[in-house]
Order: C-alpha cells, then sequence, then structure tokens
C-alpha cells in the first residue's frame, strides 16, 4: 500500500512541477511581448524628439515646462513608461539567459505582479516533452514518492505489528 501511495503521490507531484517550464514560457512571452510594445512606445518617442533636435531628457522636460498640469501628467507618464520599458528589458533579458535550475530560483523574483497574473489567468497546462520538463516532472516524482511514502509510513507506525522478542536464556 505504502508503495502504491508514494507512487500515486510521485505522478502527483510530478505532474505539477512539470508545469512550471510552461508556465514559465508563458510568461517570459508575455513579457517579451509587453518590452516588444514598450520598445515601439520608446523609439517613437525618441525619434520625434530627435527630429525637432532634442534629446530624450529634453523632450519630457519641455512637458514640465509647459504649465499645464495635464502636459505635465502626460510627461510623468512617459518617465514612467520609459522606467517599466528598462526594467522590463533587464528582467526579460536575465530569465531569457538563465539556465533550467537558474529559472526556477529566480523567477519569483522577475515576477511581474501584472504580467505574471494574466499569463496565469491564460494558463493552459501541457506535458512539457522537452529535456527541462522531463527534469522537473522526474524530480517531482522523486520528491512525491518520498514524501509520500514517509508520510504514509510514519502514519502507520501505530498499527505496526510487533514482531515478539526473543527469549534470551
Amino acid at each position: 500500500m505504502r508503495r502504491t501511495l508514494g507512487i500515486v503521490g510521485g505522478l502527483a507531484l510530478g505532474a505539477a512541477l512539470s508545469q512550471f517550464p510552461e508556465y514559465a514560457q508563458q510568461y517570459t512571452q508575455r513579457l517579451g511581448g509587453a518590452v516588444d510594445e514598450l520598445r515601439i512606445i520608446t523609439t517613437e518617442f525618441d525619434t520625434a524628439a530627435a527630429a525637432a533636435g532634442l534629446s530624450r531628457e529634453a523632450a519630457i522636460a519641455r512637458y514640465t515646462a509647459a504649465g499645464d498640469s495635464f502636459i505635465d501628467g502626460r510627461g510623468q507618464s512617459v518617465t514612467r513608461t520609459f522606467s517599466r520599458y528598462d526594467e522590463l528589458s533587464a528582467m526579460l533579458t536575465r530569465i531569457r539567459g538563465a539556465d533550467a535550475v537558474a529559472r526556477v530560483t529566480l523567477l519569483p523574483q522577475f515576477m511581474d505582479s501584472e504580467i505574471g497574473a494574466r499569463a496565469l489567468d491564460d494558463f493552459k497546462p501541457a506535458i512539457p516533452v522537452t529535456p527541462e520538463g522531463l527534469a522537473y516532472a522526474g524530480s517531482g516524482f522523486v520528491l512525491g514518492y518520498l514524501a509520500t511514502s514517509g508520510i504514509v509510513r510514519f502514519l502507520m507506525l501505530p498499527f505496526r505489528r510487533r514482531r515478539p522478542r526473543e527469549q534470551r536464556a
């Protein structure tokens, strides 16, 4: 019974852990899409500023100098957009450069809550057949088997038959 429950526990944890590479892939794709869109906005702003003979900083300063609260608010929004672009671009570079082990330890640090939540909302479980997915599945199976087997063994201790003690002469 312990072996059967251990196998069930191993399969369950293996299936659960095997989903991490798929989620990481979907998250990375969403992050890449966000970076691509922010790159377009940043490039268009920089191109327009250059056409007017301005640097990015000078163009943003003109928003503040306009003396209009709406225009000033747009300048602050553009500044936040550039900051977000830089932050997400750096995040994407680090995630893409990480190996399978580093990705599992680093992804929580990189998890942009908005992008991560949207990726999770649309997440569809998949059976990964990549080496990384199989490694996660195998690790999950071993950990699940050992954990479930250990828990069952511990819970069954009170019901274990005791061997009679040998009589010493």
